[in-house]
């Protein structure tokens, strides 16, 4: 005799049993050989895994040691090269050796990015007012002996230049970047040194350290300095703020049309 509840059951299980899907996968995105090389030596190189000035191993070596072809790890090489990891030689006794990064390397790498990419005027005086305060406050909390002696025969050699604009303009940008070593923040200072030529650049501007305005600048470098000899980061901010706020509005009157 039928079970017909048992019958109806089974139907039912058999009509919501769940249908059948295709799987849909996105792009899968696979490292280059020569990516993963370069990442792997990049970081034994950061890490001090490499030490440096070492020499990488040979071409040769480096195929049989990963297993990636020749040209795989002559572009891995050359990615490390292109980031100044690395330096290069051809011939005999030649191979790559490890250059680690340097402050010099780095302003070279802002300053490049800078004039390439077009920073306007303003934007450099916007990023010096921002700047330079926090730098006069650290060198204020940090300075040595040896920065402020510095700083002194910097700011003897800006009177001496006063009538020679070029020269005292050139000094004028040594003052700011010694001041921004004697706060002793090596990541201001580097960035400091790698706009310092666009600054330079920028106060070439005609009319731009008129004799009132290089009296101004001479007073106000003095000032900061008597604070940041004091050990006194808020008077040394406080001065380093309104002297560049004096020159942001100097621009701003140069650049507005006749």
């Amino acid at each position: 005799m039928l079970d017909f509840r048992r019958l109806g059951l089974l139907t039912k299980t058999m009509n919501t049993a769940a249908p059948s899907a295709t799987a849909r996968l996105s792009i899968i995105d696979v490292p280059k050989s020569c990516d993963m090389l370069a990442n792997k030596l990049r970081e034994q190189i950061l890490d001090g895994s490499i030490a440096d000035g070492a020499m990488l191993p040979p071409e040769r070596d480096l195929v049989e040691q990963t297993g990636l072809s020749r040209g795989s790890v002559r572009e891995g090489l050359r990615i490390l090269e292109a980031e100044g990891l690395i330096k290069t030689r051809s011939g005999r006794y030649g191979g790559s050796s490890v250059t680690r990064p340097s402050g010099a390397m780095v302003s070279s790498q802002i300053n490049l990015f800078a004039r390439v990419s077009g920073i306007s005027l303003i934007s450099i005086v916007e990023a010096r007012v921002t700047l330079e305060p926090a730098l006069a406050r650290l060198a204020a909390l940090n300075r040595t002996d040896d920065d402020l002696k510095q700083l002194r025969e910097i700011s003897q050699r800006i009177v001496a230049a006063y009538d020679d604009v070029p020269t005292y303009l050139d000094e004028n940008v040594n003052w700011h970047c010694a001041l921004a070593q004697a706060s002793h923040n090596e990541l201001l200072h580097t960035f400091t040194v790698s706009i310092a030529q666009l600054i330079r650049d920028a106060t070439a501007i005609k009319n731009m350290a008129p004799f009132d305005v290089r009296t101004a600048v001479i007073k106000a470098h003095d000032r900061i300095l008597d604070a940041i000899v004091a050990k006194d980061p808020d008077t040394a901010e406080r001065r380093m703020q309104r002297h560049v706020r004096a020159y942001a509005q100097h621009v701003q009157l140069l650049m507005e049309p006749a």
